[in-house]
């Protein structure tokens, strides 16, 4: 208990002292706002949410077609290529096509859980899991925050948002957990 408290009583003076002191800007305060309270802020704040969810929810269960989203192709969606690539899959192949991206990641995310499990030594298993923990996150805030249930926030999808610094890290976040996978028997 003592523990949680000197945690949680630190953490809660700087997320104050962050929005006395005006760390947190107004987009971004806007954005929160948008996610907590949809019909209490003006339709600029939540274009985007907006936005996202028609482009996915207009997939269907199939969806549009290879380059055939009409919310994509005429830039409904803003920062599709990044951000928002979650609803270009959405629209253009629909349900079934993004519940194949989510069962991949999936998969990458249960190989990376078992690479810690199979791990002879704590630090291996330590960074394992790290590494699991890091996509895990990203792609449920990635994800989240297409489909409404999340704030907006720049975090990208791991392998499909552009970016070269993400993919990098992702790809070294791969290379580590084959390190630690190659390492297992020694």
């Amino acid at each position: 208990m003592r523990r949680a408290l000197g945690i949680a009583i630190p953490a809660a003076v700087l997320i104050v002292l962050a929005f006395q002191l005006h760390v947190i800007k107004e987009y971004q305060l806007d954005r929160m706002r948008a996610f907590l309270d949809r019909e209490g802020v003006s339709e600029d704040v939540r274009y985007n949410l907006d936005q996202s969810l028609i482009a996915v929810g207009s997939g269907g269960l199939f969806g549009r077609g290879y380059l055939s989203g009409t919310q994509t192709n005429l830039d409904y969606v803003p920062e599709q290529h990044t951000d928002f690539i979650f609803t270009v899959i959405g629209e253009e192949f629909g349900f079934l096509g993004s519940a194949l991206v989510l069962a991949l990641f999936a998969l990458l995310l249960w190989r990376a859980i078992r690479i810690a499990s199979l791990s002879k030594d704590a630090f291996g298993t330590y960074l394992a899991t790290g590494v699991a923990s890091m996509f895990a996150i990203q792609i449920f805030v990635n994800v989240g925050m297409v489909v409404g249930i999340m704030p907006i926030t720049g975090i990208p999808l791991p392998f499909l948002s552009y970016g070269g610094t993400a993919m990098l890290v992702n790809f070294l976040a791969i290379g580590i957990l084959l390190n630690v996978h190659m390492r297992r028997f020694k």
